[in-house]
């Protein structure tokens, strides 16, 4: 999949980064944009608010959030909520491939995901 940087960015998107606790080797992972708009928007933050992808899916983890595929456009997938990050805007890469954003609803579950993580 080609990449191509793009720094604008909404709630919900799916975008592609390379993390700093990622291995040096390893290509740019999916992320959700997890930040609101009016952050993501605002001129003076350089950074958003990530949480990463994975496809290693260990079954009843309460801070992660399961998606299928017909959910995202990825392969079926968690959001790790114990991963959130920030990240700076102009490292976000945007995919070539048309991804679906995930919905306010979801965030939101997601968001209860990080509670719990935070142990909340």
């Amino acid at each position: 999949m080609n990449l191509m940087p793009v720094q604008a960015a909404l709630r919900g998107e799916i975008w592609f980064v390379k993390l700093p606790t990622d291995p040096s080797d390893k290509a740019p992972r999916p992320v959700v944009i997890a930040s609101t708009n009016a952050r993501n928007a605002h001129p003076r933050a350089d950074t958003v608010l990530v949480i990463p992808f994975s496809t290693s899916t260990v079954k009843d983890v309460p801070t992660h959030l399961y998606l299928s595929p017909g959910e995202t456009g990825l392969e079926a997938s968690v959001l790790k909520a114990e991963d959130v990050t920030v990240v700076r805007k102009v490292s976000l890469l945007r995919p070539r491939i048309a991804l679906r954003n995930l919905s306010n609803r979801r965030i939101c579950e997601l968001a209860q995901k990080v509670e719990t993580a935070m142990g909340c």
